[in-house]
């Protein structure tokens, strides 16, 4: 048996050099589809013919349990946002636990999807429900459809040197609200009942979607590229953001930001923040001059926004400068969250 045989992967996203690898076995034939599967790029892309395209992305959740059909729709809506797109259809495949199905359970699970598909104006159009042998916990796998002009569609490899990346919000917002959902009891001494609701909350406010940044940017500057922080937090995704455009990057420690509250949970599970599930922020690529004014215009909308770096010639490689000085950024290919 050979060594990449016998080797077993741990929890979470495939390590990037496998998934580059398979993907290479991929060969699309249609011309229509403009963007297919790669490192970063965050959905499909397929020509309708005209002016117009359709977006297509999927994905499931599998950490989270409290609110599951709510991060399914949003997660996915993000995707479909980080390309210029507004998300418009939701279909959804729904595994249920053997042995721990309750009509209730099934429920709440539609009631979450029918009303985060509400909150942004999707119409869920179909799906599949089932109750799966072996399942001890339920997964939810969405697909999100969405449309935009190819005009204003945006690439995950447009990022070029020169320009600067702007994070939304703080990392780990989703990382936050699903520690505390999950252990909440176990976090009781480490923060206060106030705090450990704010924590809950946190996948409404400042919220998990990234729709109104990402739209926010957009019509008040040029966006080269964006994608927004999944597993393997925004450490991993600017990872992503830079193999997808062929770059280097250099990111400033001290600029990124990290809530008190993800600090202390981090701190107590021995986690590093910025390798925690993070859907909420955005990463946005921009140049230089259009910075300040898509960081004003985010900020005038409530929405905090930080330059955290810039993007810099794929030599370089892709660095963190730290108090202790210029090092490799990190990369979770497992995200900090399955520590726990």
């Amino acid at each position: 048996m050979t060594a990449r045989n016998a080797s077993r992967f741990a929890i979470g996203k495939l390590p990037l050099d496998t998934l580059d690898r398979l993907l290479r076995l991929n060969r699309i034939t249609d011309r229509r589809v403009i963007v297919g599967p790669g490192i970063g790029e965050d959905a499909a892309v397929i020509d309708l013919g005209g002016s117009r395209c359709l977006i297509a992305k999927t994905d499931p959740i599998t950490f989270a349990v409290d609110h599951i059909g709510w991060y399914a729709v949003h997660i996915n809506a993000n995707d479909i946002a980080t390309k210029g797109a507004r998300p418009l259809w939701f279909l959804a495949t729904i595994l249920l636990p053997e042995d721990a199905t309750t009509e209730k359970l099934a429920e709440d699970i539609f009631k979450d999807i029918v009303e985060a598909c509400a909150s942004l104006g999707v119409s869920l159009i179909g799906g599949h429900t089932e109750v799966t042998a072996g399942l001890t916990r339920p997964i939810v796998v969405g697909q999100m459809l969405g449309e935009t002009y190819k005009n204003q569609l945006v690439r995950a490899n447009g990022a070029v040197p020169g320009d600067v990346i702007i994070l939304t919000k703080g990392v780990a917002i989703e990382g936050t609200a699903v520690l505390v959902r999950e252990h909440e009891a176990d976090l009781l001494g480490i923060l206060d009942c106030k705090t450990l609701k704010a924590c809950r909350n946190l996948i409404y406010r400042p919220g998990i979607s990234v729709l109104k940044e990402a739209f926010t940017a957009i019509a008040c500057g040029t966006v080269h590229a964006m994608h927004d922080p999944t597993e393997g937090g925004v450490a991993t995704a600017l990872h992503e953001l830079a193999r997808a455009a062929r770059v280097g990057l250099r990111i400033q420690a001290e600029a990124i930001p990290v809530f008190p509250e993800t600090q202390a949970l981090c701190n107590h599970y021995h986690l590093d923040p910025l390798g925690l599930i993070a859907s909420g922020a955005l990463l946005i690529v921009t140049p230089e001059a259009d910075a300040e004014k898509i960081v004003a215009r985010l900020g005038s909308e409530a929405i905090a926004a930080t330059v955290i770096g810039e993007v810099t010639a794929r030599c370089h490689g892709i660095k963190i400068l730290t108090a202790d000085g210029l090092r490799d950024l990190p990369l979770y290919e497992q995200d900090e969250l399955t520590k726990i």
